[in-house]
């Protein structure tokens, strides 16, 4: 299974879209933990990969990536996460 944030140059079917979505609430004493997104970016990909391969897809491509943080008034902030993507088959000549 392969990631890209670019088109496949060979051959492919296209599968359908694919997307996925993390949330990670940071507490008050780390508000401002916004390193944080990296574990999200990981747990959303794997997320991905696994329904696209439950599609037999070989790979996804065009990923994109939509980041938020979600301001809520009576609980503490929550960074946003949510990835899409093209699920593709390779096709043999």
């Amino acid at each position: 299974m392969f990631l890209s944030t670019e088109n496949y140059p060979q051959a492919h079917r296209i599968l359908g879209i694919v997307n996925a979505t993390g949330h990670l609430m940071l507490t008050s004493d780390a508000i401002d933990a916004f390193e944080s997104m990296d574990q999200l970016f990981d747990e959303v990909k794997e997320k991905m990969k696994e329904r696209a391969e439950e599609k037999g897809a070989d790979g996804i491509v065009n990923i994109r990536f939509n980041t938020n943080v979600a301001n809520v008034q009576v609980a503490p902030r929550f960074l946003v996460l949510t990835g899409y993507g093209t699920m593709i088959q390779r096709v043999k000549a």
